[in-house]
């Protein structure tokens, strides 16, 4: 299944948004705009209802309700979020799921419930606050959605959300993940179990991937050859890959050797093969060779066709946008006003329309109203 639709109220940088999406989907706009706050509205979701999740620890994860709610938000406070899953873009939806959310007045102040509702096709199913939600407020304190006595009817929801995957990953995670003493989050969003994660895959799955990635990263790499996995003495798993040079033996290497560049495409690629849901990405050309960068929509689109996903990705890469097989429909831009970020496809916006038509790519086309009005003055900062 994708998303194929979304719809945020007072969700952080955003007073409302309301917007179709993609199988591939490329959120542009300037710094502080909201593309990490958006990406997070769907990591929000899969936090309620994965296991050990629920929508208290959601909210506290994120500092309280208060940290979510957008600034702008004034004569109606609720916090919404709405989601349309379809089989594929030609399909209608077969589930609709929207979540409200206040504070409480008094008392502890948690977040409760404003609302709960749920449609499969256009029957609504669940419809919250009912009778026994009226008769015991705690009861709001709780969605469905997290809740597997209560979700049977609509379980594939559940199960699509807590399948998606967010990845940032940091190198220097990866490389020294004992030099950083915090506590390890459960999805690892920035890599700091990587290496953990990629020695528990199963030894078939784990082979196959790696030799996949190999191929893929001696494109870029051309002196890379046998990309494996291994453990050192102590157990602890590694990255190991033979680099060859002008020596008539190869020498040997491990993540801890590898560049910043050669990190991140490792985890792009192993995301992209592990898993079949939406594959949320934040910046994917960081640490990357400009040439590379220009090939990773091509390649996302490949892996996409085999394997049926859907991918939102942040970026402020020309050279990612100048592929000129990206549509406007693909395409959401961030733009800030003094009443929270609006977002719009840039195949609504009539003049970037027009240039896209005319041949410019989306680099050329949408970028330029990315820049902030006055960034030519920061030449006159001393």
């Amino acid at each position: 299944m994708i998303i194929s639709h979304i719809k945020l109220k007072n969700w952080r940088n955003f007073k409302l948004v309301d917007v179709n999406l993609q199988e591939r989907v490329f959120l542009v706009g300037p710094n502080a705009s909201g593309k990490s706050n958006f990406l997070d509205s769907l990591r929000f979701l899969r936090d309620i209802a994965k296991p050990g999740g629920g929508l208290q620890k959601a909210v506290i994860d994120r500092g309280g309700l208060s940290k979510i709610r957008c600034l702008s938000a004034r004569r109606n406070p609720t916090v919404e979020v709405s989601i349309s899953l379809a089989d594929s873009l030609s399909h209608k939806p077969n589930w609709t799921y929207e979540i409200g959310i206040v504070q409480e007045n008094r008392g502890h102040r948690q977040p409760i419930l404003e609302f709960e509702r749920v449609w499969k096709c256009k029957d609504k199913i669940i419809d919250r606050p009912n009778s026994d939600d009226r008769k015991d407020k705690l009861r709001l304190t709780q969605t469905y959605l997290e809740q597997v006595n209560s979700n049977a009817d609509f379980r594939e929801i559940s199960k699509f959300l807590e399948s998606i995957l967010y990845l940032h990953l940091i190198p220097q995670l990866v490389r020294h993940p004992e030099a950083f003493g915090v506590t390890s989050l459960a999805e690892d969003p920035f890599g700091r179990n990587f290496l953990e994660r990629v020695a528990k895959t199963p030894e078939k799955s784990r082979r196959s991937r790696l030799t996949k990635i190999e191929k893929a990263l001696r494109l870029a790499l051309p002196q890379l050859r046998n990309l494996t996995d291994t453990k050192d003495e102590m157990g602890v798993p590694h990255l190991e890959a033979v680099y060859e040079h002008w020596r008539p033996n190869a020498g040997k290497q491990r993540e801890d050797q590898f560049s910043d560049g050669t990190l991140r495409l490792i985890g792009l690629f192993w995301s992209l093969l592990e898993t079949n849901s939406l594959l949320l990405l934040e910046e994917p050309e960081l640490s990357l060779n400009s040439s590379i960068v220009s090939q990773l929509p091509s390649l996302i689109h490949r892996f996409q066709r085999q394997k049926k996903q859907q991918v939102i990705l942040s970026t402020h890469s020309a050279e990612l946008l100048s592929d000129k097989g990206i549509g406007g429909e693909e395409v959401l831009l961030l733009t800030p006003t003094n009443e929270g970020t609006k977002v719009e496809s840039v195949a609504s916006i009539e003049r970037i329309k027009l240039l896209l038509e005319g041949g410019l790519s989306i680099a050329d086309a949408a970028l330029p109203y990315t820049a902030p009005s006055a960034i030519a003055q920061l030449t006159q900062f001393q």
